[in-house]
């Protein structure tokens, strides 16, 4: 009896150590080449309901300053992420809800503390449309694979991480337009 538990022990032991090793190879480089889970516009306006809407200019709620000193040769880039930009903010983890941040571009510039409806045009500075296009996150999942199978010709059943990219946040620009003065990209 302890025998076939020794040998049972054992090949739990090896699943979880091939279970762990992949877990292991899941490094953040890996994780950024995940697929990206398709998301849908949750705000789809006609070019006149945007003209219609109200010009929303956000400012910082609230405001702590900085001792750094400020490292000059990042002036141009700090000018260049300042500049307001026209988007959509999408929260697609609670709809609807606005989102609530605190950004700090650069050291040596106050931290500022932001709250960004979403589901309507809004003007903010890049740094902060870009700060809501970044928030993704890794989900791992478990799904079920045929491992191996023994003289009896019984299958055991073991688990392997896989992993997909989802979009918490979004901002999404106004306009389609190309601009000259917003480069190739939009923000």
């Amino acid at each position: 009896m302890s025998k076939k538990l020794d040998a049972e022990t054992e090949k739990l032991q090896k699943q979880f150590d091939k279970f762990d090793e992949e877990v292991k190879e899941m490094t953040l480089d890996r994780m950024n080449t995940a697929p990206k889970q398709e998301t849908e516009e949750q705000t789809k306006l006609s070019s006149s309901q945007i003209e219609k809407s109200n010009q929303l200019y956000l400012k910082p709620k609230r405001t702590i300053s900085s001792r750094e000193k400020f490292n000059e040769r990042f002036r141009e880039d700090y000018n260049f992420q300042k500049e307001y930009v026209n988007f959509i903010a999408e929260n697609h983890e609670i709809i609807g809800e606005s989102i609530e941040m605190w950004s700090k571009p650069f050291p040596g510039v106050n931290c500022e503390e932001w709250i960004v409806p979403t589901n309507k045009p809004v003007w903010a500075p890049r740094y902060v449309a870009e700060q809501i296009k970044s928030k993704s996150y890794h989900r791992l999942t478990m799904t079920n694979q045929v491992n191996s199978g023994d003289q009896q010709g019984t299958q055991y059943y073991g688990t392997m991480a896989v992993d997909t990219t989802i979009q918490r946040l979004d901002a999404r620009p106004v306009s389609s337009r190309k601009s000259v003065f917003m480069g190739s990209g939009t923000f």
